[in-house]
């Protein structure tokens, strides 16, 4: 009879992928070793194997699990007026952002080691996020659509990956007077923008 799965499985692989998250993004994913991975996690190589069959599908699982719970707050913010959803969709972002920067990290500089089925699964998820911001900005601003309307939503993106790329923890600005920065700037800067 086949062994079940322990009870605290999900824990662990839950460790795991934040252990390993840490020691790929410090160390670059394509010099990174699953030996160095399960010396980060603090079990044994042959626990780590056991959970994953390679670094590739570590990384996977690492990601996956990182966007599509990034896709999950997204998805749960609540609909309403369109400043206000706006508004809740920047500070659930940037909420779930924290402590995720190795993720972050990771889904930018390594995503494309991966499969290419397994990166079409990953962009789903990225594109299920941009749509969401997408719909918020074209809510707030009727007629900004198509090419314009996916730059802006990248713009937004990119002031918020500047809280994950330039800020320092117990310095400056707290990031939830900085997600009220980024949706003002945004906000005042949409009725100026040309269709």
């Amino acid at each position: 009879m086949p062994r079940g799965l322990a009870r605290d499985h999900e824990d662990k692989r839950t460790a795991i992928r934040k252990g390993a998250a840490g020691y790929f993004a410090a160390h670059r994913f394509d010099r990174a070793s699953m030996a160095g991975a399960a010396r980060a996690c603090g079990v044994s190589k042959a626990l780590l194997y056991h959970y994953h069959a390679s670094k590739e599908a570590l990384l996977f699982d690492i990601l996956d699990a990182h966007l599509s719970a990034l896709a999950s707050v997204v998805d749960d913010v609540a609909p309403g007026a369109a400043e206000v959803r706006f508004r809740a969709l920047v500070r659930a972002i940037l909420m779930a952002y924290r402590d995720a920067d190795a993720e972050h990290r990771l889904q930018i500089d390594a995503l494309t080691a991966l499969a290419p089925g397994q990166q079409a699964v990953l962009r789903g998820h990225q594109r299920r996020i941009v749509a969401v911001m997408s719909g918020t900005l074209a809510a707030l601003r009727p007629g900004l659509e198509g090419e314009r309307l996916q730059a802006a939503a990248m713009a937004v993106f990119g002031m918020l990956n500047w809280f994950f790329l330039w800020h320092r923890p117990d310095r400056g600005i707290s990031r939830e007077d900085y997600a009220d920065l980024a949706a003002d700037l945004v906000l005042g800067g949409l009725p100026g923008l040309a269709l």
